[in-house]
């Protein structure tokens, strides 16, 4: 018998504006009907900017454990500011309320990563952490190309930092910068700790993304190469038609996928 998967549900998989207006308590109680183990706090999804506050976030964080969930905090934030240096006072930050919330990972894109990835100040900010930080490939061509994963990857292992860091690797997110995401697997399996489950269905500016096929196999394809103890989020839209019936179900199915 295949072993299951922890599966979180992504706050954006149920509507931008749904989680903007009820908030996040009300999706993470819905996550918790559907049978997850987590739930991902979106950053730009709050309502109000006194929602990010850290006693707030405190709040929120304690919400999510009573449900017996564990919790992501997810930043448009980058790792990397635009001249490629460090963007210290962003990570900190986002440090600061994952924390508060009381998260299992902070997840930040990785931006214009060059050549140089300053392991020991990250590994410094890190130092009695509670929370893991883990990048992202996004949709834009600078922090999501898969030879700036590669070359960060290998920069942190040349620094002798190679643990300071982690991937959510998300497998839609690959269409936007025309990488395969079956290639991408096979070359970052090994850094990655959260997988975001979605598609891309579409060309260019109307590419969007989508609820994978449960038959599809290259999106299984891609599930195979990625390690299989590390969680799967859900961050496809939801049927708002019937949202607690889907969610359910595709819960179900990426555990067991």
């Amino acid at each position: 018998m295949t072993n299951t998967v922890e599966v979180a549900i992504v706050a954006s998989a149920f509507g931008a504006d749904p989680v903007r207006t009820a908030g996040h308590r009300k999706w993470a109680e819905a996550s918790r009907r559907a049978g997850a183990a987590g739930f991902e706090v979106r950053r730009e999804l709050f309502g109000y900017e006194a929602d990010a506050a850290l006693q707030r976030l405190r709040a929120l964080g304690k919400q999510i454990a009573e449900l017996g969930l564990w919790s992501v905090y997810s930043t448009p934030a980058s790792l990397y500011a635009a001249d490629g240096q460090l963007d210290a006072a962003a990570l900190s930050l986002a440090l600061d309320q994952a924390t508060a919330l009381g998260a299992r990972f902070v997840k930040l894109q990785l931006g214009a990563f060059a050549h140089h990835a300053y392991g020991e100040a990250i590994a410094t900010h890190m130092r009695g952490a509670s929370v893991r930080l883990v990048v992202e490939n996004g949709q834009l061509a600078r922090g999501g190309s898969l030879a700036q994963f590669v070359g960060l990857f290998d920069a942190l292992k040349r620094e002798g930092c190679a643990n300071v860091l982690g991937m959510t690797f998300d497998i839609g997110n690959w269409a936007w910068c025309g990488v395969a995401p079956l290639d991408a697997a096979a070359a970052l399996a090994a850094h990655v700790e959260y997988v975001h489950c979605k598609v891309a269905v579409g060309e260019g500016a109307r590419r969007f993304a989508a609820a994978p096929a449960t038959d599809d196999p290259r999106f299984a394809a891609v599930l195979d190469k990625l390690p299989r103890h590390v969680p799967r989020g859900i961050e496809f839209p939801l049927d708002t038609a019937r949202i607690d019936e889907d969610a359910a179900h595709r819960v179900a199915w990426l555990a067991a996928a």
